[in-house]
């Protein structure tokens, strides 16, 4: 079993900031990916930020510049700080997990999701 605990999704104007922390727990013996995706009305999920395996990361267009992931290893956890926000990033994020659990399998999950709302 694994739990992905989201947090810190809210109304904020445009131009503000939040962050966002997704914490993993469970039968995780790897982690190969973690990160955000997000889902807005009547389209597709898309990437946000994800770190990948050896610490790289995959950063969405549309966010670069203005969203910076971070980490917690001893954790299992990660950040997502956006700033600048836009109406056009209001969604719901979700955290996403690809890792290997403690028979040898690699699975992927995701989190719940947590709203984000840009409106004045």
């Amino acid at each position: 079993q694994v739990q992905l605990v989201e947090s810190g999704g809210g109304l904020v104007q445009p131009g503000g900031s939040l962050r966002l922390s997704c914490a993993a727990s469970g039968s995780i013996f790897r982690i190969r990916a973690m990160g955000w995706y997000r889902q807005a009305p009547g389209k597709q999920r898309e990437l946000v930020a994800v770190f990948t395996l050896g610490g790289g990361t995959n950063i969405g267009d549309s966010v670069k510049g203005r969203f910076t992931i971070s980490r917690d290893n001893a954790e299992n956890t990660v950040y997502l700080q956006m700033n600048s926000l836009k109406p056009e990033d209001t969604a719901v994020y979700y955290c996403n997990l690809d890792y290997g659990d403690l028979r040898g399998q690699w699975r992927n999950y995701w989190g719940q999701g947590t709203q984000v709302t840009v409106s004045s």
